[in-house]
């Protein structure tokens, strides 16, 4: 993101070189979103790892030619900084290339911060941010969250406390 908004505001070249770059990842991982956890893995470890090296070996030589706090320098930092997480994804075919199902799963969240505020008190705002929570799980579970609440709802008055797990909004394959 932080090249993104470099490349916006100045039109760097560094930036558009690093969001090509990056943009590599993003076909690799486009290639192997069919594959199983373990098949992506592989695929990752034989043709993004070299990509992320190579990357990283061209951010350090930057490292040594850009000051300041110029935007450049600031995405760079940024970066740099995170190499660890942002590169995690390559050890484990689980792992999604970027969190931008999370963010857009708390997107709304976050729109109407503001508006819960005046939720009534500070539980109802906790209870409202479980509710959210729950909806948003079974969201990213490809569970339809209407369908999901109304068939807890109608659950939950005969569910035995140790078996309240299974209502969850969770896809188990």
């Amino acid at each position: 993101r932080k090249w993104h908004e470099q490349h916006a505001a100045s039109g760097s070249a560094i930036a558009a070189e690093a969001i090509a770059r990056i943009g590599v990842l993003y076909t690799i991982e486009a290639a192997a979103s069919a594959l199983t956890p373990d098949e992506r893995l592989a695929y990752r470890q034989e043709h993004a790892v070299p990509v992320l090296s190579r990357l990283n070996c061209w951010l350090l030589e930057l490292q040594q030619t850009v000051m300041g706090n110029s935007g450049t320098a600031r995405a760079l930092a940024y970066t740099l900084k995170r190499w660890d997480a942002l590169t995690r994804y390559v050890q484990d075919g689980r792992y999604p290339i970027d969190n931008n199902l999370i963010e857009n799963a708390i997107r709304p969240v976050a729109l109407g911060r503001k508006n819960w505020l005046f939720a009534g008190s500070a539980q109802a705002g906790r209870r409202a941010a479980a509710i959210m929570s729950l909806l948003a799980t079974a969201k990213a579970n490809g569970i339809q969250p209407h369908a999901w609440l109304h068939d807890t709802l109608a659950r939950l008055p005969t569910t035995l406390d140790r078996d309240i797990d299974q209502l969850l909004p969770l896809r188990t394959e």
